[in-house]
């Protein structure tokens, strides 16, 4: 008897549309933040000789990235950022050309070319941002 009672509360709440509401309002809204339309990118780097590439494979070293880069001119320096444990790249390096010339048909020449099977980009890289000092002062009096 009981079990007839439940059935027919629930059934009758549906017949009116509160089931439904509830049900419905749960899903109505997202748990997240949609993505704003207008986000700003970071303006371009400024021409340098030096470039970061991204993109890179984990397989990459730097002998491969300077030989790769070298087609476009004199590479200075080139070097895949490596994790320290385990010694595989992070996916991004450096490369530096002897003149921003070269740099220039050095981003022309790789920018979404393939390298070890991975896209990889090519850009000017950015300066590094000031790092906050250090907090090295003497204690004072405290010990």
């Amino acid at each position: 008897m009981a079990m007839k009672a439940a059935t027919a509360a629930v059934s009758a709440s549906f017949q009116m549309g509160k089931g439904i509401r509830v049900f419905g309002s749960s899903f109505s809204s997202f748990p997240f933040n949609l993505p704003q339309k207008n986000v700003e990118k970071p303006p371009p780097a400024e021409p340098s000789t030096n470039l970061f590439v991204s993109g890179l494979s984990k397989r990459t070293t730097s002998e491969g990235l300077r030989d790769a880069f070298a087609k476009f001119g004199q590479v200075v320096s080139a070097k895949v950022v490596a994790d320290r444990v385990s010694g595989y790249s992070k996916g991004f390096g450096f490369v530096q050309y002897a003149t921003i010339q070269e740099a220039e048909s050095g981003i022309k020449g790789m920018d979404g070319q393939f390298l070890d099977g991975w896209v990889i980009f090519a850009e000017y890289a950015r300066p590094r941002a000031p790092s906050p000092p250090l907090n090295n002062a003497p204690c004072q009096g405290q010990w």
